[in-house]
């Protein structure tokens, strides 16, 4: 199964690295053969506009003269989330290519699932601060006005890496290179102690990563948008200016994209954990469920390479950021010549 093969928290025992043609239920043969060709190149395309794209919205974020909002202290620390994230992505290409056979060691097997594992948490969190953060301005403007510091979200920043480094600690301990001898491979593969470790991982991944998150998200979204909608007749309010519309619908809209990239995975992530509990068993669901999460990891991908473009299409302020360190790094255009200066230097070239 690739697809336990690409993300740490995919994987719990040696035998879910197989693919389909080591298992008795190989009826999807032909869809598994076109992934698995397909899938290297497309993460080696995300992952070359992943970085290119997030390595521009921090050196326009970073670079610039102004001291950073709090929305966009948030929005820095969602991209360098995606810049590390896409970082990871190609020793998996090599580990596909290699036919699953880990090339790079136990120690890059830890470190590379780890930091996968802590941005699944991280970026997740950081949807959950800048919807907070939305949150205030909109609905709570007079509080907002006393709590809202860049120091705050910048301290909140810190709290949520720490944490989400905390959350990836069992990876670090459990990942592991052990021989898949259907395979005649070494695989970097997830060696849990017990069975209960299933539990613990499912609550942690689709609890903690994505369902409450989920919820804080869906209610502090709801609110800024039924804010939106009591301001929609007032041009330009204390709490509700061109800046504040145009900065919430960027929020906005990263949020939603974040959604519809993750959900999958986490759908089908569950039904992985109730295959393995042997609540659904069969063919079928062995087969839809390690499809589901190969392309459910592919949306996934995406969403690191697609913040990016929401900034530049979506993002009217930072379209004008951009703007601004363009024209300061062009050079300035030369001062008029005066009519006397011009004749001057024209009666020069004349006689030369």
């Amino acid at each position: 199964m690739a697809s336990q093969a690409l993300l740490e928290f995919q994987s719990s025992n040696q035998s879910q690295l197989l693919p389909p043609n080591a298992t008795s239920c190989d009826d999807a043969q032909e869809a598994w053969d076109l992934l698995h060709r397909v899938l290297p190149t497309v993460i080696i395309a995300i992952c070359f506009c992943g970085l290119l794209g997030n390595l521009f919205v921090l050196s326009v974020f970073l670079v610039s003269r102004r001291r950073l909002t709090v929305a966009e202290i948030y929005l820095a620390n969602l991209a360098a989330s995606d810049l590390v994230f896409v970082l990871g992505l190609p020793f998996w290409v090599e580990n596909i290519w290699n036919k699953f056979n880990w090339p790079f060691g136990a120690l890059l097997c830890r470190v590379v699932n780890g930091v996968i594992k802590a941005n699944l948490f991280v970026s997740i969190f950081l949807v959950v601060a800048i919807s907070q953060d939305r949150y205030s301005v909109l609905v709570h403007p007079m509080a907002s006005r006393r709590r809202r510091r860049r120091m705050l979200a910048q301290a909140t920043c810190l709290l949520i890496w720490v944490f989400g480094g905390l959350l990836s600690i069992p990876t670090f301990l459990l990942r592991s290179v052990k021989a898949v001898p259907d395979l005649n491979v070494s695989a970097c593969v997830l060696v849990l102690p017990h069975k209960a470790w299933l539990v613990a991982r499912i609550v942690e991944l689709n609890m903690l990563g994505f369902l409450l998150p989920l919820a804080a998200i869906v209610f502090f979204n709801y609110h800024i948008l039924a804010s939106l909608r009591r301001q929609a007749d007032v041009r330009r309010t204390r709490c509700g200016s061109p800046t504040d519309g145009k900065t919430t619908a960027l929020l906005l809209t990263l949020v939603a994209a974040f959604l519809v990239c993750w959900a999958p995975y986490h759908f089908f992530a569950f039904l992985e954990f109730l295959f393995q509990v042997k609540a659904i068993q069969g063919c079928f669901w062995d087969s839809v469920i390690d499809l589901g999460l190969q392309w459910a990891n592919f949306f996934a991908f995406t969403n690191s390479c697609l913040n990016p473009v929401i900034y530049v299409f979506v993002g009217q302020l930072f379209r004008t950021k951009v703007w601004e360190l363009y024209k300061r790094g062009t050079p300035t255009s030369l001062p008029p010549m005066s009519l006397s200066r011009r004749k001057d230097i024209l009666r020069i070239f004349w006689r030369n």
